[in-house]
């Protein structure tokens, strides 16, 4: 049972469990309002991907040395993951807002026309799925999430006292 030992596997997998968890009280620091959804959503502050993957590196770091190979595997897989996270995955998220916003033009033209008048609302809703928006991260939210999963896997390693 090797793996229930693994620092690095728990480190990553908990400081992403942790990210997605304080997106809640952070998010409630600034509205005022719970939304308990953002646990399993994607985008927001901190990035959870970022924590995970700079908690991955960070404790691989921290237990094969900054030298060995494992580290340099993990370190250029944090850095396309947080690259991804601000790029392509953000400018889905801005494409998906647009497109959203032309959906709802369309439908407001498409319900004036003559076609539309005998269905109800909930069938013209049906029709017209919105697209996630909240995809990627812009940069500080990767930042602050790849904060989160260093600071996560040094604190998990000083409490666990992984040698």
């Amino acid at each position: 049972m090797e793996f229930l030992h693994n620092f690095p596997f728990w480190a990553a997998i908990t400081a992403i469990f942790f990210a997605q968890f304080i997106k809640v009280p952070l998010q409630f620091m600034l509205t005022k309002k719970v939304d308990w959804s953002l646990i399993t959503s994607t985008g927001g502050m901190p990035s959870s991907h970022s924590a995970g993957v700079t908690a991955l590196t960070t404790s691989v770091a921290l237990d094969e040395g900054l030298g060995s190979t494992l580290f340099a595997v993990s370190a250029i897989f944090a850095i396309i993951v947080m690259f991804d996270a601000t790029g392509v995955r953000r400018q889905a998220g801005e494409q998906a807002a647009v497109l959203n916003r032309l959906s709802l033009d369309f439908q407001k033209m498409i319900s004036d026309l003559h076609d539309w008048q005998g269905k109800t609302q909930k069938e013209k809703q049906i029709e017209f799925k919105k697209l996630k928006e909240l995809l990627g991260h812009k940069p500080v939210e990767v930042f602050f999430g790849g904060l989160t999963g260093i600071v996560w896997a040094m604190i998990l390693h000083k409490l666990l006292i992984v040698v």
